[in-house]
């Protein structure tokens, strides 16, 4: 007899889980850090030269990815635009040469730079937030 349920104890337990679940997700979504970036459409394009050469096969962003080549993530302030720029254009022993164009090249070392900008590559280094949000 203790284990039976009325109709109106479900429905007043559901009503209860509901009512949790919608408030909660409602909290979590009103304190996203929403930030609205400019379009960079040099970046755009790059994102695409990336994705049509399947970079992420050998490279990581974020730490994700092959593991063949570095992490790309913060390339750019490390070693800056000049050098990206040479290793797109002749390839190395590892990276074969693709024959980029130079927008091709423009355009990536452009994506290269956006993601640079956006946070460090790391995740170990990330904190955790309660709502499962990351600070840097």
């Amino acid at each position: 007899m203790f284990f039976m349920k009325t109709d109106r104890h479900r429905f007043v337990v559901i009503s209860l889980l509901l009512t949790a679940f919608i408030g909660y997700s409602l909290f979590l979504y009103a304190a996203l850090p929403v930030q609205v970036a400019a379009a960079n459409k040099e970046a755009d394009s790059g994102k695409m030269v990336w994705q049509q050469y399947n970079c992420n096969a050998c490279h990581q962003v974020y730490g994700l990815g092959g593991y063949l080549g570095p992490d790309l993530t913060n390339v750019y302030s490390v070693r800056g635009s000049a050098y990206i720029q040479a290793f797109l254009k002749n390839g190395t022993t590892i990276m074969p040469n693709f024959q980029l164009t130079g927008r091709e090249i423009t355009d990536l070392t452009a994506f290269l730079e956006s993601i640079d900008a956006s946070g460090k590559s790391d995740p170990k280094t990330f904190t955790l937030n309660y709502d499962g949000s990351i600070e840097q």
